[in-house]
């Protein structure tokens, strides 16, 4: 059977991550983000990260972050995060998460997570197993071309995109 390219998981936004304003604090996207990703991860694919770096004595580590904001996530407010990869060769990924309304109509916000896979002992890159490898490119997205440079390009895209949907 295939696996989930793109899962996707709702998520209440909680008032303890708001500013005064209500709306979820920029820090705090970071982590539902995140979360949602560890979620997939564990739940589509039965890949723990805790028991992938003790049995390859390797983890991936973030590199850099790429995030735009485009609407406020409210307090109370039930967000969808999807998920995906964009883009790996044999040392590095990119993930690409976007959270949306509820009904996946609006974007509010797009982020792109680039991952190192790093030895724990040497903290030095490592390259990915063969098994992996052949998991990455199930998992690859591939209708999502992958530019180092094109964050900005890709949020226009799918704002557009969206806004098509509605249309329809």
């Amino acid at each position: 059977m295939a696996l989930l390219r793109t899962p996707e998981t709702t998520h209440r936004v909680h008032f303890q991550d708001c500013d005064m304003l209500g709306h979820l604090n920029n820090a705090r996207y970071l982590d539902y983000f995140l979360n949602a990703r560890e979620e997939h991860t564990t739940r589509h694919y039965a890949l723990n990260l805790g028991e992938l770096s003790r049995e390859q004595g390797a983890a991936w580590v973030i590199t850099k972050h790429h995030i735009s904001y485009l609407r406020p996530a409210v307090h109370a407010e039930v967000v969808l995060i999807r998920t995906q990869l964009i883009h790996f060769d044999n040392s590095n990924l990119v993930v690409e998460m976007q959270m949306l309304s509820e009904d996946g109509q609006r974007l509010k916000a797009l982020l792109w997570s680039e991952m190192a896979f790093v030895s724990v002992k040497s903290a030095t890159r490592s390259e990915h197993s063969d098994a992996l490898m052949d998991m990455l490119e199930e998992l690859d997205v591939e209708e999502v071309q992958y530019d180092a440079d094109g964050f900005d390009e890709r949020v226009k895209h799918l704002r557009k995109q969206l806004k098509q949907l509605r249309k329809e």
